[in-house]
């Protein structure tokens, strides 16, 4: 495993202190777990914006919004 030297505020050292308070084994656990959940956050961030900006594509396109349409057709409801 990869180590490195973070810094930190006061509160939030404070905060990472009482990594046994909110049932992590050691500090780094707790960082590890923090990094995945901003990380998955930013993914789902992106994913999100992509999806509206096909969103707004598809609206504009009236040959997309076509061949769509004519894809599902016939499609049980």
């Amino acid at each position: 495993m990869y180590q490195t030297k973070v810094s930190l505020n006061e509160p939030l050292a404070e905060f990472v202190g009482k990594y046994k308070t909110y049932g992590f084994k050691d500090r780094s656990d707790m960082v590890r777990t923090a990094l995945q959940y901003f990380r998955r956050e930013l993914e789902s961030q992106r994913l999100k914006e992509s999806a509206a900006l096909y969103a707004e594509l598809y609206e504009e396109d009236s040959e997309l919004q076509e061949l769509t349409e004519s894809a599902v057709d016939g499609w049980p409801e």
